[in-house]
């Protein structure tokens, strides 16, 4: 164990969490009281906000009932699905949210078919779009039918509907999108409109990650 920096190895050290930096194998250890880091798959249909005035579905209805004030990390336009982070964890939802650090989002994507074999090439190499270039960090085909294909695509992007105009600008419009991973989180089997409340080492894993 570290605390600010230095190696404790004498049982019965005594810190104070709210003031000291506590890392185990090198991940920061959360520690101040009353903090919430939540995965939440998030079903079609529901709006990324914690509230809406014209009373439209939204994401702050799945945890209305927690007594902390939670925030979404991002979001997910309303016709895509899946993983949502939702925290109260200011600093760590900043630099996750902050382009420079840029996290990685995987998503999948079910798109028309049947799929050209230079795609994965051309969205690694970069397309041109009306806000500027993009180029995705991974692609690959799940799955292709003549007329169906589910294609797995990593970016670090952030822009409205990039995953959408990507696709679409090759020739494969997109009809359903699920992301599924955030950095090293996965949505893996958590259903629809449920939530989880992330590991420790999940935390400290995010946090290494943006450098806290």
């Amino acid at each position: 164990m570290q605390v600010d920096g230095r190696v404790v190895r004498e049982q019965g050290t005594r810190v104070d969490p709210a003031r000291n930096d506590i890392r185990v194998d090198g991940l920061r250890v959360p520690t101040i009281p009353g903090l919430v880091h939540l995965v939440l798959n998030k079903p079609r249909g529901l709006i990324s906000t914690m509230s809406d005035p014209r009373g439209r579905p939204c994401v702050g209805d799945l945890v209305a009932d927690r007594a902390q004030r939670l925030f979404h990390v991002g979001r997910l336009d309303a016709d895509s699905e899946g993983l949502l982070l939702l925290t109260n964890d200011g600093d760590l939802a900043h630099r996750l949210a902050h382009p420079s650090y840029q996290v990685s989002k995987t998503y999948l994507a079910e798109v028309s078919g049947p799929l050209g074999r230079d795609i994965g090439r051309r969205l690694r190499g970069g397309l041109e779009l009306e806000d500027g270039p993009v180029a995705v960090d991974g692609f690959r085909v799940v799955e292709s039918t003549a007329r169906r294909a589910l294609v797995e695509v990593t970016l670090h992007e952030g822009r409205n509907h990039v995953v959408r105009r990507l696709l679409a600008e090759v020739g494969h419009p997109v009809s359903r999108l699920v992301r599924t991973r955030i950095g090293p989180i996965r949505l893996d089997s958590l259903r629809p409109g449920r939530t989880r409340h992330l590991t420790s080492t999940e935390v400290g894993e995010l946090s290494r990650l943006v450098g806290l």
